[in-house]
């Protein structure tokens, strides 16, 4: 049925239930698992350049070593299964088109990930990016709620 599955985290444990679970279906189909993280650019208006450079260098040493850990993680859950699986971290404005373009960038037949099921004004204000992947995604989406 499916042969590789992107499981989107952004570590948080409803993410990293989903990621359990995506697991688990990867291993009873014998699929192949690619899990990722999306990392968002810093937006600042530059007062001084020198000071724009450090707090730029900073803020992305830290978005990566959290992604880095977000993803082993995620790859030690993956051995435990018996799973294989890949990781890539990704920085991108959107995270949903960063999600598909990954999908697709990879060939993976399923997405599968989380939904924090905001509604009502949270979605609004926030934005859903599962919302945003089931509607602009051609790839199968699988939710997983709590």
């Amino acid at each position: 049925m499916y042969k590789h599955i992107l499981v989107p985290t952004d570590g948080s444990e409803l993410s990293s239930a989903a990621v359990e679970q995506a697991l688990q279906l990867a291993k009873a189909l014998g699929a192949k698992v690619s899990v990722m993280t999306v990392a968002e650019p810093l937006h600042i208006l530059p007062i001084t350049p020198d000071k724009v450079i450090n707090v730029r260098a900073e803020y992305e040493e830290q978005v990566r070593q959290e992604g880095l850990r977000i993803l082993g993680s995620a790859e030690d859950r993956a051995v435990t299964a018996g799973v294989s699986a890949a990781t890539v971290q990704v920085t991108a404005g959107d995270a949903w088109q960063a999600i598909i373009d990954t999908a697709t960038e990879r060939g993976c037949d399923l997405i599968a990930m989380a939904s924090h099921g905001r509604r009502g004004i949270g979605a609004f204000l926030m934005g859903s990016v599962t919302t945003k992947v089931l509607s602009h995604s051609t790839i199968p989406v699988l939710v997983y709620r709590s």
